[in-house]
């Protein structure tokens, strides 16, 4: 089970169509929607599929349902190392829990900066400019959950002071936390309010029309697809995200997804073998980066034949992926991450006050590990 976009779909399926070639086995992928994606419980995929496609913040609550096979099986510690190596980012130790390694980075991501080439002259550099460009009407943000959470992550982080990932204290001082959505409300007050139901692709597609008036979307996940000449009529271009304080490129809330096995399948060296295969530097590289995929290896982040088709969509978002930040991932994350995102956004629409929002964000996370 994988995710619904090209981004998600096509490279599994052309990888599993060599892999077939290769090893005379069949992996069929079925795909659900992104929102369901995100919020769909592991446990009833486990139950159904043998390979999972998840998001790293999940490995709390699944790990804890006994409904993952760990990859790091005897006798494979080379290719876990050359793995680990070639992580973007965090991305690799970002499924390890408890001393497990329970999945393998094939997808990296993390917001970063979309804007259209043909009406920008450069990406943005800092908060201030951001403000500036939404004044003129030209700026859109994804803010439907969990994004939103997303971009306050992002903008504490960046400030240089990261929320906790651990309980069961707060997940952020106060004076802190006011800041933070002091900034999301001045940048929401100057957006169309459609944005609190778009996801990153929605913000992406709305970007690449003809006569869009949207030149930018500061902090989104990148999706490389937008990158490509021809995939709609207008190409997106990515680059670090605008820097709010004077930390540098630090502090992007790290997404991307990694492949699982499931503890329940009946086919399961089978599945671990396509696993640590289509995580491979070879692998991503190649045919996954060249079916449209956004690999998670540093090997198709670093060529040149990669960069080269995406007009340098890896090349110019890498150092915003290396200095990500991982969230927190115990179980009972996942219940906090819709209901912190459903607050903020009543916040964004109510004019709630700063103070009582970040009370109830941090009322939520310590509430998160009882």
């Amino acid at each position: 089970m994988t995710w619904s976009h090209p981004r998600g779909y096509d490279p599994m399926a052309a990888c599993s169509a060599i892999w077939k070639d290769k090893t005379g086995v069949t992996v069929e992928w079925d795909k659900r929607s992104l929102q369901d994606f995100e919020s769909f419980p592991v446990e009833e995929l486990a139950k159904a599929y043998d390979l999972i496609v998840i998001d790293h913040p999940h490995v709390g609550q699944i790990t804890a349902e006994n409904c993952l096979t760990p990859l790091d099986v005897p006798g494979r510690e080379t290719e876990r190392e050359a793995l680990a190596k070639g992580s973007v980012g965090k991305s690799y130790p970002s499924y390890n829990w408890q001393g497990r390694q329970w999945a393998f980075p094939i997808d990296a991501a993390s917001p970063v900066q979309a804007y259209r080439p043909d009406a920008l002259a450069r990406p943005l550099e800092r908060w201030g400019e951001v403000l500036d460009l939404a004044r003129q009407g030209k700026v859109l943000q994804s803010l439907r959950p969990p994004h939103s959470l997303m971009v306050f992550f992002t903008l504490a982080a960046n400030l240089g002071h990261p929320c906790a990932v651990t309980g069961p204290g707060d997940l952020i001082d106060q004076a802190t936390g006011e800041r933070v959505f002091g900034m999301m409300r001045e940048l929401f007050s100057l957006l169309d309010p459609a944005c609190l139901s778009m996801d990153p692709i929605a913000v992406s597609e709305k970007m690449a029309e003809e006569n869009s008036p949207y030149v930018c979307a500061p902090l989104i996940y990148g999706y490389v697809s937008y990158a490509t000449d021809g995939f709609r009529q207008h190409r997106l271009a990515f680059s670090d995200m605008p820097m709010t304080g004077n930390a540098g490129l630090l502090g992007s809330a790290l997404g991307g997804t990694g492949i699982a096995v499931s503890a329940f399948s009946k086919a399961k060296d089978a599945a671990v073998d396509f696993a640590y295969w289509v995580a491979s530097g070879d692998v991503q590289r190649d045919p996954y980066a060249a079916a449209g995929g956004q690999p998670g290896h540093a090997e198709a982040w670093e060529d040149g034949t990669v960069n080269a088709a995406t007009h340098g969509f890896y090349r110019d978002t890498r150092k915003t992926l290396e200095g990500a930040w991982v969230r927190p991932r115990h179980d009972g994350y996942m219940g906090f991450q819709q209901a912190a995102s459903d607050r903020i956004n009543l916040a964004l629409q109510s004019g709630d006050t700063d103070t009582r929002l970040v009370s109830d964000l941090n009322e939520l996370f310590r509430g998160s590990f009882r």
